[in-house]
């Protein structure tokens, strides 16, 4: 089933940008490097010295599609990319997973993003077990169905990127129940869930707005030699839908 994510909303939606990685020779550093960025990838080589590289030209491509600038005069704030430095006001979430990179933005408002490949669910008892609540594990165990572990997996990473914080003792501020209903520690009640899947990867967004929607999804052509900014091709794909939901607090 090929998904359509058009809506005549004037809410501003979540856009998803994709590009798959692609082999290569060790190419020098591309000049539109921050000073950051120069510094950290130096300590990187082989596949992540490129998987860095390819991330960061994809986040420049997803806050040019995103604002209408030029992939060239735009870049994300220094540290983790959670936020467009030039032009600013767009939240950023990034995810990378074997081969696949995606950057998702959203105007003015959090979001998180997480990936992962549909096949990928090992020793999944076991993070069950230890990390998940009670409640999760019961359902989860008794289902005994290692896809529907991989979407509680990445609505958790999702909802974590989201409210800025990290795995380490939080996997369980987001309790995910029967048919994925979801109570989260924040006491507002607008934040939203969306589950795909797309180029043979689990897809998930979390994002703070009125209602459920489904996000805008771009998959844009591999990175050209040299990481060159110019303004990426997009390429044909479908996704499908999963579910929506809205996160509840939890009373």
């Amino acid at each position: 089933m090929a998904g359509s994510s058009n809506d005549s909303s004037p809410e501003h939606k979540p856009s998803v940008w994709l590009c798959h990685q692609t082999e290569g020779i060790e190419e020098p550093e591309p000049l539109w490097l921050t000073d950051y960025e120069r510094d950290t990838v130096s300590k990187f080589s082989g596949p992540r010295r490129r998987e860095y590289l390819s991330s960061r030209w994809l986040i420049r491509q997803a806050i040019a599609g995103a604002s209408g600038q030029n992939p060239s005069g735009c870049r994300p704030v220094d540290g983790r990319p959670v936020a467009s430095g030039e032009p600013g006001g767009w939240q950023l979430s990034l995810s990378h997973s074997h081969g696949l990179s995606a950057c998702a933005t959203l105007a003015g408002s959090p979001i998180g993003l997480d990936l992962e490949p549909c096949q990928r669910h090992p020793q999944w008892h076991k993070v069950a077990r230890r990390w998940f609540s009670a409640v999760e594990q019961e359902w989860l165990f008794r289902d005994d169905d290692p896809n529907t572990f991989l979407k509680v997996w990445t609505l958790k990473e999702a909802w974590l990127k989201a409210t800025g914080r990290g795995i380490a003792g939080n996997l369980q501020t987001l309790e995910v129940r029967r048919n994925f209903e979801m109570y989260g520690d924040r006491p507002e009640e607008d934040w939203q869930a969306s589950c795909c899947y797309i180029e043979g990867f689990l897809v998930t967004v979390v994002y703070r707005g009125s209602r459920p929607i489904w996000p805008d999804f771009s998959l844009l052509e591999p990175p050209p030699p040299a990481f060159a900014l110019v303004q990426a091709e997009t390429l044909e794909s479908s996704w499908e839908p999963l579910f929506q939901r809205t996160i509840r607090p939890k009373r």
